[in-house]
């Protein structure tokens, strides 16, 4: 098999494929089943990649083994892939969260990986890894875990996104967090309140329009009952401040509701999708930064 340039694509859903070409992904066309795409590299067809879990493990996984889909002239659906949670072999309760570059040929680009946890923790991570097939990227302290993790190449000028159960959006630039080796802890990433935590890690380029997306509910309520409200601000509502602080409200709370169950950071505009993959249609931005959001009919799985 030739080792052709590809991207790989994981879905909120659960659903992994790789589809061949180095082009950027498109987002615009018609919507489709499993298409609200979460986690994304680029690389060859006969290379390797890492999932990262919750855990701060990475385990390797093989671009071959992947179903090939064929490119398409809108946005990719990738109802025809697989479930990722087949081909890697997690803990009980692990949860995968992205995909990282491992191959040499990859990393060569340059770059870094950043994680997020759930105890507002930041860390920088230099793409140097062992051979081995599973290994940890970060050291967790007891009772965190990893949010979110994003593959940052080497000429991407990024800020690095959290918002807090509390309703907290921060943003700071990717470049004013330290590198650190495997080993490292990381360090203050976002300041939190008493009885807070961290809901969504992410990172986008603040030159493009991008949307934030946050969903209300109750801390008394089961997950997969909850509907909550929905809010979409633009991010351009939210500059930018220095890491370690507490960041902007985002969401103001509607009686009943004391948390956000849901909240994602995604390029303009942003495309939600239910758990069986369906599309879901979002309101557009709102204007207001700290404003309610709406009641929503369908639980939302995934945003991207």
């Amino acid at each position: 098999m030739a080792d052709e340039p590809c991207n790989v694509l994981l879905t909120g859903t659960g659903l992994i494929a790789r589809i061949t070409g180095e082009g950027p992904l498109l987002r615009e066309g018609q919507r489709g089943a499993h298409d609200v795409v979460v986690s994304h590299v680029r690389s060859t067809t006969r290379s390797t990649i890492g999932v990262v879990t919750d855990q701060g493990r990475v385990l390797r996984l093989s671009v071959v083994d992947l179903p090939s889909l064929a490119p398409t002239a809108g946005a990719p659906s990738l109802a025809g892939g697989t479930r990722l949670a087949d081909l890697i072999d997690l803990e009980r309760e692990e949860r995968a969260l992205g995909l990282i570059r491992l191959d040499e040929d990859d990393l060569a680009r340059g770059g870094a990986i950043a994680l997020g946890t759930r105890q507002g923790v930041v860390k920088r991570v230099q793409p140097e890894f062992p051979k081995s097939d599973g290994f940890e990227i970060i050291s967790l302290k007891n009772g965190d875990a990893v949010v979110g993790v994003v593959d940052l190449e080497a000429d991407e000028d990024l800020d690095l996104v959290f918002i807090t159960s509390d309703a907290q959006l921060l943003h700071f630039p990717s470049s004013g967090v330290r590198p650190q080796g495997r080993g490292a802890g990381g360090v203050a990433g976002v300041k939190l309140a008493e009885g807070a935590r961290v809901v969504s890690f992410g990172v986008i380029d603040v030159t493009a329009p991008a949307d934030v997306v946050t969903v209300a509910g109750s801390s008394s309520t089961l997950p997969l009952l909850q509907t909550g409200s929905l809010k979409v601000s633009a991010l351009t509502e939210f500059p930018a401040k220095g890491r370690a602080t507490a960041g902007m409200r985002c969401h103001r709370f509607l009686r009943g509701e004391d948390e956000l169950i849901g909240a994602w950071v995604v390029p303009h505009p942003a495309r939600a999708s239910s758990e069986a993959g369906q599309p879901i249609d979002l309101p557009e931005p709102t204007g207001r930064r700290d404003g309610s959001g709406t009641p929503v009919a369908v639980p939302i799985a995934a945003v991207g």
